[in-house]
């Protein structure tokens, strides 16, 4: 093989490696980002996976807010209300500002990890208007809807 065939082969399999390289390295960056979203029932149930119930994944918990279980002490940032799906309630930990549309028996959207039995959250997103939910949410909600045979109002059922 002649000195430039050789040179020409060895730059194409360095360009190769240096490739595959950079793609692992954001295949595995972008993994550790994903933040997977569950319901309250399927945390407690375990079908989120070892890591989530351990605390070592952190996740997005989907739901609604159940009427009846925001609490703040006075002069406190942290917040405790429970999240619920229909099928369980999973009490969730915030400390920070909630958004403006925040309320109880709406949808939300937190972003965080198990510490114990409480979901600890470092981002609560709230829905921003009367007619939207995440589509995750919404698609586990009807599924819980369902279940135990809940009737929908028929402005509800439409998307």
């Amino acid at each position: 093989m002649n000195p430039v065939r050789r040179r020409r082969l060895l730059f194409v399999l360095a360009l190769v490696l240096a490739s595959g390289v950079v793609v692992s390295l954001v295949a595995m960056a972008l993994q550790r980002n994903v933040a997977y979203l569950y319901t309250p029932a399927e945390v407690l149930r375990g079908d989120a996976g070892a890591e989530v119930a351990s605390g070592q994944a952190r996740f997005r918990l989907g739901g609604m807010v159940e009427k009846g279980s925001f609490q703040r002490a006075s002069g406190s940032m942290e917040a405790r209300f429970r999240v619920t799906d229909g099928d369980a309630q999973l009490g969730v930990s915030y400390t920070g500002i909630l958004p403006d549309l925040f309320r109880e028996g709406q949808a939300v959207v937190a972003t965080g990890r198990m510490e114990g039995g409480t979901f600890v959250a470092e981002n609560v997103l709230a829905k921003h208007d009367e007619t939207y939910m995440p589509k995750e949410v919404a698609d586990k909600m009807g599924m819980a809807h369902q279940k135990h045979d809940v009737q929908v109002p028929a402005a509800e059922a439409q998307p």
